[in-house]
């Protein structure tokens, strides 16, 4: 995953979800406290050793996850 160098995996960390550099916080954890009216600074009262780029970072995963493609479907002749 070329550009996202602040999302990490590990099957040892929250059973391999994805995760801020490998700490205990969770990429969907961020994405719900935005999508629920947090603010970037609450968030980061709220979890001082994160920075405002693992928001930007885990919410930017978020949308390159949430693309859509569109792959249509030849109809074979009967």
């Amino acid at each position: 995953m070329i550009g996202f160098d602040r999302i990490s995996f590990d099957p040892n960390v929250m059973g391999g979800r994805a995760c801020i550099r490998g700490i205990r916080v969770t990429v969907s954890l961020i994405v719900n406290l935005v999508a629920n009216g947090m603010s970037n600074e609450d968030i980061l009262e709220a979890y001082p050793y994160l920075e405002p780029d693992d928001i930007h970072q885990a919410i930017h995963y978020a949308a390159w996850l949430a693309e859509e493609s569109i792959h249509p479907l030849e109809v074979a002749s009967a």
